[in-house]
């Protein structure tokens, strides 16, 4: 079991608590770029406990800046964006997106008071339909190569949802190799040709074994864990028989991301940014390494659940997640529907804002989770001790951080241990655009052409 100390350091994350300083050291997703569209680009942004305002200047620059006016704390998402920044609609005080104020119109023609005066901002950059924030102080750190952030926007969809609860249980379900055996089980299989977009409803690479079949007949994974220089990498084997095994590989990225296989062509990263410490968003870009990305299709998928403009849950604790008890005893295991999003946000919503982890009982199963709060607590120590946090890259580095490699298919039962790789770098080499192979992974099957 865990102390109350230990769980509140690793779920607080405001500008004084220590997980807070440790998360202030990364880029964190801010909001998509699709939110700053239209005429008026700006939109108020809660992140990390901090009031802020996000904003795109007529030069194109983006801004992201304290919420509150430093003449006299009014609200900057009513301003007004025009020459060159964002103007106060109180006293038409004007910040540029480094958030100096440039002009004090109210004061004297002579008055130099707008010199002095600077709101705080952050750094504001886009990759991939998303914009990064970096709420830390100094230089912030380089972003790794992996591959949502190296491939085309062609092949590259992001997308987000909020969930009302802290960060750190909604991390830690998709970190769970487990619980898909469980709460996304469906009774019956279906038509697998109409399972792009939908996460565990198409086959499983390598056979034409529909993933529902394999998460409700083999629910009891072995799960192997082993760290790596960007975070966790999670393996589950579900034997299937002698000869046949399923294997999934995801990953942990440091701190609060995860890549997973969508499909055996797409992959998701997503990150949990808290907002405060009892709500978050996840934020998603999902990379195809074979055809570009339907985005209309994967767009209209997800809407058909989270309603604009902020991106909530038609389907949440107001109305019981949709809860069918008719649909519990006949068709999926939660009767909360198909959608798995849904199943993930019950799970973590039903914890309370913050769970109470000084209750828990963890298994076997929970080896991942184990260790990934093992290295949370190590490097919230380190940054408090002034120590360089782990993944906090410099330009070399960076370049070396590739993949993650992921892999969700049947293999030999003997020599799963290679099968993956092989899978995943054929697949990097057939993609249309320049998908890397990881070192690691690429010095563990040198037996492969170049033409594999």
């Amino acid at each position: 079991m865990m102390s109350q100390e230990q769980n509140d350091l690793m779920t607080r994350t405001g500008p004084k608590d220590p997980c807070g300083k440790l998360m202030r050291m990364y880029w964190q997703p801010a909001a998509l770029v699709d939110e700053l569209q239209g005429p008026r680009p700006l939109k108020p942004v809660k992140m990390l406990g901090e009031d802020l305002v996000l904003f795109r200047d007529e030069q194109g620059r983006y801004g992201l800046m304290e919420r509150h006016c430093a003449h006299r704390g009014a609200d900057l998402a009513f301003g007004r964006l025009e020459n060159g920044g964002l103007r106060c609609s109180f006293h038409g005080w004007l910040y540029d997106t480094s958030g100096q104020c440039l002009e004090t119109p109210a004061e004297p023609k002579q008055s130099q008071l707008c010199n002095n005066i600077r709101q705080r901002a952050y750094p504001v950059v886009e990759k991939n339909g998303i914009l990064w924030a970096y709420l830390g102080e100094g230089e912030p750190p380089a972003f790794p190569e992996i591959d949502c952030f190296v491939a085309p926007d062609t092949h590259t969809f992001a997308f987000k949802g909020h969930i009302n609860c802290n960060w750190l249980q909604a991390l830690e379900v998709g970190i769970d190799p487990s619980h898909a055996s469980f709460l996304h089980r469906f009774f019956e299989d279906e038509d697998t040709s109409g399972a792009y977009g939908r996460q565990f409803r198409g086959e499983s690479a390598g056979s034409d074994m529909p993933m529902t079949k394999i998460l409700r007949e083999y629910d009891r994974p072995i799960i192997n864990v082993e760290q790596t220089e960007y975070g966790l990498r999670l393996i589950a084997l579900r034997e299937i028989d002698e000869e046949r095994t399923h294997v999934r590989v995801t990953n942990q990225l440091f701190p609060h991301g995860f890549v997973i296989p969508m499909s055996t062509e797409m992959t998701i990263s997503q990150w949990h940014v808290p907002v405060d410490d009892e709500n978050c968003y996840w934020y998603a870009i999902f990379t195809s390494y074979s055809a570009p990305v339907d985005k209309d299709k994967m767009r209209n998928q997800r809407l058909e659940l989270y309603e604009l403009p902020d991106y909530r849950s038609r389907k949440n604790k107001s109305n019981a997640y949709g809860f069918d008890p008719k649909e519990q005893a006949t068709a999926t295991y939660t009767g909360m529907g198909s959608d798995i999003n849904v199943h993930d946000q019950w799970a973590v919503e039903s914890m309370g804002a913050i769970q109470d982890r000084t209750r828990e009982h963890l298994g076997q199963a929970d080896k991942a989770i184990v260790q990934y709060r093992r290295l949370l607590r190590q490097e919230i120590e380190n940054a408090a001790s002034g120590a360089k946090p782990f993944m906090f890259l410099d330009a070399a580095h960076a370049r070396s951080i590739q993949g993650p490699a992921t892999m969700d298919g049947i293999g030999p039962t003997r020599g799963w241990e290679t099968f993956w790789m092989e899978v995943d770098v054929k697949r990097r080499r057939s993609a249309p655009w320049a998908a890397p192979v990881p070192q690691e992974i690429a010095d563990k099957v040198r037996h492969l052409s170049a033409a594999e």
